[in-house]
């Protein structure tokens, strides 16, 4: 009886995983980089795509729409500006907004880079 109830038990917990879920979504001047609840990091080519498309082979497959700050701030540019003329051009990753949508069809929107945390840990 023991034994059956380990099986039911050990059974119970395989079926409540969850599907994963986006928790980051970061840009290079090329390549989107999103990783997922589950540790799994996906890749696609995001400039080449035109800004939209999908990571079909990533977790139950994502969409991705990548709408770039075109006009960012005036230190942003200066600091952009700087490394292109010293030679590291694309080292600045892009200002935008990146929305995954999943196969629910819920958007995870996120912001790349990053936003700084400036708390007091």
């Amino acid at each position: 009886m023991r034994k059956l109830l380990l099986v039911l038990t050990l059974g119970g917990c395989v079926g409540l995983q969850a599907t994963p879920v986006p928790q980051a979504a970061r840009l290079s001047a090329e390549v989107l980089t999103l990783t997922l609840s589950d540790g799994t990091v996906c890749r696609a080519g995001w400039a080449a795509a035109g800004g939209a498309g999908r990571f079909d082979d990533c977790g139950p497959g994502y969409g991705y729409a990548v709408d770039v700050v075109e006009n960012p701030n005036l230190l942003r540019q200066l600091f952009t500006g700087l490394t292109e003329a010293l030679g590291a051009e694309g080292a600045v990753p892009p200002m935008a907004e990146v929305v995954i949508t999943d196969a629910m069809g819920r958007d995870h929107v996120f912001v790349s880079p990053p936003p700084a945390d400036l708390s007091d840990d």
